[in-house]
């Protein structure tokens, strides 16, 4: 099982990023899948998330009508995109895959947006 997180960078308040995290060893549409992300000195806390079914969305409150999730299950890739970027979303964001009780990581990317 391999999650590959990429797409992260510098960008200034505002602007925008798309994270990308692809999957192998798992077919991602069977599973709850999304994004948490770490700010330096704080707790890791969750972003965003697609049940199963992808009949439920998840976003914290944060990052509503900013953020969008979604997965191209042709690619087996999952995707953040990231618009109106605020200094508070500079962090280490990581993708998962919520297998039963099992979570799979990738290895995160920074997100580093300037004032």
């Amino acid at each position: 099982v391999q999650l590959q997180a990429s797409g992260g960078g510098l960008v200034q308040a505002g602007g925008s990023l798309r994270l990308s995290c692809a999957v192998s060893g798992f077919i991602l549409d069977y599973y709850q899948i999304g994004w948490f992300r770490q700010a330096p000195g704080k707790e890791r806390e969750a972003v965003s998330c697609i049940s199963s079914s992808g009949s439920s969305i998840y976003y914290v409150d944060s990052e509503k009508g900013r953020f969008t999730i979604s997965r191209d299950n042709a690619k087996n890739t999952m995707y953040l995109q990231m618009n109106s970027l605020i200094p508070e979303d500079t962090a280490v964001y990581y993708c998962y895959v919520g297998v039963g009780t099992n979570a799979y990581w990738g290895q995160g990317t920074e997100v580093t947006v300037s004032s």
